[in-house]
């Protein structure tokens, strides 16, 4: 097949221009070379930012809680004293209320947000799905304040007289469950507590697993039900395995946000520094509100590093549940490739 040739000399000289000898187009000139290195620069020197703030700040509470960690050590963590007068000082009871609210949370909120997210986006109709994840949403929108002074004033008697009456008239008699009802109905404690926390971080459980959800293949769904699949058989079967690191990743998000939570945890926890016994009604105390009750009156010594202990204390629990949770998800994709 001959060659076509250019119609004139101008158009020889420019299709000499456009070409290299080798026949190649040129490659194309780089308007700013000096783009790339400084998107580079900028992107290290963001995640290099983010290091050593996290530096920062546990060094801050390294040297900020030093007097109470020479006075008294690890036994910090297993004492159940607090009493600002003799300079006694044991971070028990905070530990135990942080925990104990966190784990009734995560307990009844991720249920409760799977739920929510497996309705959405496979049962819901067209016409409520909208409405019903922005109303979802906009949960995460209300004050914090504002769901503790709603538990306290209006949650809390109503947790007292139709949840722990009956259940200390029915169980008062049993020895293991009549101490786990056990105390005075005043609506407030750790029960308390743990339920609110668990309505503030229902929001953000629910918005992640139902965002992940979306994101399986339509047709992993489609051949699943093509086989006669139920719609738990489908979640359960491909959903779930597909989406396991965004849920995982959902629930932790939950659970910072109810072990950092202050105001609510305040208002319905009782405040109360003592433990005198694990019934779910007992009023207590958690680290959160601790640090927001005393930190502004506490006088520099031993006090002000005691509770900066706790919050010492309290990045390292979330540092150890993150830690946790990605041990669990590498150990689901070892199991998954020794199963493939």
């Amino acid at each position: 097949m001959a060659a076509t040739l250019p119609a004139s000399p101008y158009d020889a000289k420019a299709a000499m221009q456009r070409t290299t000898p080798r026949g190649r187009p040129p490659a194309r000139r780089r308007v700013a070379p000096w783009a790339d290195p400084l998107f580079s620069l900028l992107t290290h020197g963001a995640a290099w930012l983010t290091l050593l703030l996290l530096a920062g700040i546990i060094v801050s509470l390294l040297i900020g809680a030093a007097p109470a960690i020479e006075q008294f050590g690890l036994g910090f963590l297993w004492s159940s004293e607090w009493d600002p007068v003799q300079q006694k000082f044991g971070g028990l009871v905070m530990i135990y209320g942080t925990l104990m609210t966190s784990f009734i949370a995560l307990l009844i909120a991720v249920p409760v947000s799977f739920g929510i997210a497996m309705f959405l986006t496979e049962l819901s109709p067209g016409w409520l799905k909208r409405p019903l994840g922005i109303a979802i949403e906009l949960l995460a929108a209300v004050p914090s304040i504002v769901y503790g002074m709603w538990g306290l004033l209006v949650f809390g008697p109503i947790l007292a007289t139709y949840v722990q009456v009956p259940l200390q008239s029915l169980f008062g008699g049993v020895p293991l469950l009549g101490a786990l009802f056990s105390g005075p109905p005043v609506g407030i404690g750790i029960l308390s507590a743990g339920i609110i926390l668990a309505i503030m971080i229902i929001p953000f459980i629910a918005s992640v697993m139902r965002d992940v959800f979306d994101v399986t293949p339509p047709m992993l769904k489609e051949s699943a039900y093509a086989l006669g699949s139920t719609t738990w058989e489908v979640v359960s079967k491909v959903v779930l395995p597909y989406t396991k690191t965004g849920v995982v990743g959902g629930i932790m998000l939950g659970l910072g946000r109810a072990l950092g939570e202050t105001m609510a945890v305040t208002f319905v926890i009782g405040n109360f520094n003592q433990l005198d016994s694990l019934s779910l009604f007992q009023a207590a105390n958690s680290i959160t509100s601790a640090l927001a009750n005393e930190f502004a009156e506490a006088g520099a010594g031993l006090h002000q590093a005691s509770l900066i202990y706790l919050g010492l204390v309290l990045f390292f629990i979330t540092f150890v549940v993150l830690a946790l949770s990605k041990l669990l998800l590498s150990r689901l994709q070892r199991n998954e490739g020794r199963k493939a």
